[in-house]
């Protein structure tokens, strides 16, 4: 027997139709990747799994476990952290803590993140996992955790080391899994400026300051990775990740993810077609002890397609016929479609939004005979 086919909505648009999407634009830069926060739809892309050294974005994934580590509640923000020689030592870019002084997690957080302080972020690494080379394993496993598959890390600060690089995609797996795990702390990336022991440093990150939509994440930056940025914005509710790696200087990182961002935001919208947990249609259950099943999504569906472009949505669903109890809350019943003058651009499992109990005995026999004049 065929699927049953229920139309939920067809949007089909009688007037001319939309101007065409550009291509993104040709940059110089050895990598980018743009792409949707809420979809995951690629907008903009080049060399995006080639293996390049990361520098100071190395500091997403360790300010990634520092959230999970308070989250989890095995640190606090107010903990205070002994200063170690080696952290006290570290080149590079510093926040200038001294060795054998207490700072607090708070504290080092700024300093890794605003000040992107190498020594700050040993600190940390040492303070969670008992040294940094051990606090090394802990990121490749939450990078193959992530499924961040052509990453390798060796430091938690980004210095050069010919086993130590990332992709960018991987960078934008990191930092949506960054942005969905803390919110909250996520916001110390969008801090101008920040004082520790009378120094004032500002952000790295100049589109702070370009651009009020802005509000993270990292900079980059050493002799073998050129000028790198993992930047983030959000306008009318739709957020946009941009990672661009290996450019020539301070301005052309900023040029570069901030040309992405444009784009994106010129030509694309997000929209949340459908809440988790809705009722998008009820079914017919046969032999249990209701008779009908409303069906929905799991997950948020959101859809980021060219402007203009909602009313040639084609959504549909699919639900698979004679469905028998018990049925438990959250077992796959069928598929949402949803297709764009014609393609396929999204699928996703259709879930029974609540538990059928196997029916009575007379329920399942009323139901046989039913069926067998179907």
């Amino acid at each position: 027997m065929k699927r049953i086919i229920f139309i939920l909505c067809v949007f089909i648009s009688t007037h001319a139709s939309a101007l065409p999407i550009p291509s993104a634009p040709n940059l110089k830069a050895r990598s980018y990747h743009l792409t949707d926060f809420h979809s995951g739809t690629v907008l903009a892309s080049k060399d995006a799994d080639l293996k390049l050294a990361p520098a100071s974005m190395t500091k997403i994934m360790t300010a990634l476990i520092v959230f999970r580590e308070l989250r989890h509640g095995n640190l606090s923000l107010s903990e205070n952290v002994r200063i170690s020689e080696k952290a006290w030592r570290m080149p590079g870019s510093r926040m200038f803590i001294e060795v054998d002084k207490f700072v607090s997690v708070d504290d080092l957080l700024h300093g890794m993140l605003v000040q992107s302080g190498n020594d700050a972020t040993v600190a940390l690494a040492e303070h969670i996992a008992g040294d940094e080379a051990t606090f090394a394993q802990f990121m490749n496993q939450v990078a193959k955790e992530l499924g961040m598959i052509n990453s390798h890390f060796m430091n938690s600060s980004g210095l050069p080391d010919d086993d130590h690089y990332t992709t960018a995609k991987d960078l934008s797996i990191l930092t949506r899994a960054l942005i969905i795990e803390s919110p909250e702390l996520y916001k110390i990336n969008a801090i101008k400026e920040f004082t520790f022991n009378g120094i004032t440093q500002q952000n790295r990150n100049k589109l702070l300051w370009r651009d009020s939509t802005v509000d993270g994440v990292k900079t980059g930056h050493t002799e073998d990775a050129g000028y790198c940025l993992v930047s983030s914005a959000v306008r009318n509710n739709m957020r946009l990740i941009s990672v661009v790696m290996g450019t020539e200087s301070i301005e052309a990182r900023n040029n570069t993810n901030q040309a992405l961002l444009n784009y994106g935001y010129r030509f694309y919208k997000t929209h949340l077609l459908y809440k988790a947990q809705q009722s998008l249609s009820s079914t017919r259950v046969w032999k249990g002890a209701q008779k009908t099943l409303p069906v929905g999504l799991a997950k948020n569906l959101y859809l980021t397609i060219p402007r203009n472009q909602y009313k040639a949505l084609d959504a549909s669903l699919e639900i698979k016929p004679r469905l028998m109890a018990p049925i438990n809350k959250g077992q796959k019943v069928g598929s949402a479609v949803i297709k764009l003058k014609g393609e396929i651009i999204a699928t996703r499992p259709l879930i029974a939004l609540h538990k059928i109990s196997e029916g009575s005995l007379m329920d399942r026999l009323k139901d046989d005979a039913l069926l067998m004049l179907e």
